[in-house]
């Protein structure tokens, strides 16, 4: 999915409850002298143009040259108990849901979790895992995968993202991860529990990335170490979103679906095939898959 795509699910998507605002009771003001981003002194002269202009504080200051957006979003983060971005972050601008959390986009994504917390997630109590599958390669699912798991974690959901593709994983890209132990590894017995990256700068979210690249992935997912390793990363996360190699390619896909229990399909507009879509379906279906919706890209 490019940066700009708006995801969309069928059906008309609900809206949860707003979290309270924890840091509600602060001013801008004082949260960034405590910082150390605005000195007293510059506070000062701010509230008195303030006063003078009746702007809004974080305005004023911008306009002194006193203060930066990169300011001005730290302390909204802070007020709102919400994850902060600087804009000098090495993660990935495809994570939009990072970067650009009152797009259009990213509220597509806010409508698409809502749908998957009623219909999924919020079901039963083992309702923890949802692959994320497509029949080809050019529909986006890394980028639905990683965006869809940061709008979970801004929930205050303990999420976990898997990267299952261990044909051309993404993940460890997307979030400036590196080479190091993932999936692959933890399967073969090579890495533990340590293989999980919590992600600093987004609150309850924890990335296991792919690993090694390993000569049989549809061996290690096939075997029930995969299905025991869910079982136990469930009763650490609340939500365990997993990507997946293009269907129409691999088998790992059904597999890594069928160990989940849930699927959400995504199609992109004028290039998924039809055939290999009707395919798939059919396909996670026969295997007992839950198919919890579809994600139109490009619509």
């Amino acid at each position: 999915m490019k940066r700009n795509d708006s995801p969309l699910i069928r059906p008309t998507p609900l809206t949860l409850p707003s979290k309270p605002a924890v840091g509600a009771g602060r001013s801008i003001g004082a949260i960034l002298v405590d910082a150390g981003r605005l000195s007293l002194a510059d506070t000062e002269r701010i509230l008195r143009a303030q006063r003078e202009g009746g702007a809004r504080f974080g305005d004023t200051g911008m306009a002194l040259g006193l203060l930066t957006d990169d300011d001005v979003r730290y302390a909204l983060s802070v007020q709102f108990d919400y994850p902060y971005i600087s804009r000098g972050s090495n993660l990935s601008r495809e994570l939009v849901a990072a970067h650009q959390p009152a797009s259009r986009s990213v509220e597509q994504l806010r409508a698409l979790r809502s749908q998957l917390m009623l219909r999924w997630f919020d079901t039963g109590v083992d309702r923890r895992g949802l692959a994320i599958v497509s029949a080809g390669s050019v529909e986006g699912r890394s980028y639905l995968a990683a965006n869809l798991s940061i709008v979970f974690s801004q929930l205050g959901e303990r999420t976990l993202l898997i990267d299952a593709d261990m044909r051309s994983p993404r993940q460890h890209t997307l979030f400036n991860l590196g080479k190091r132990a993932g999936l692959s590894d933890m399967l073969a017995g090579r890495a533990g529990p340590e293989a999980v990256v919590g992600i600093a700068a987004l609150q309850d979210l924890s990335v296991l990335p792919a690993g090694t690249i390993p000569p049989n992935p549809q061996e290690l997912l096939g075997r029930q170490d995969f299905s025991k390793l869910l079982q136990s990363l469930g009763e650490e996360f609340d939500v365990i979103i997993i990507d997946t190699p293009p269907a129409s390619r691999y088998a790992d896909a059904h597999t890594v679906a069928v160990r989940a229990g849930a699927a959400l399909i995504v199609a992109r507009q004028n290039r998924s095939s039809v055939p290999q879509m009707a395919q798939l379906t059919q396909g996670l279906r026969e295997f007992g898959v839950t198919l919890v919706g579809s994600v139109l890209n490009d619509a």
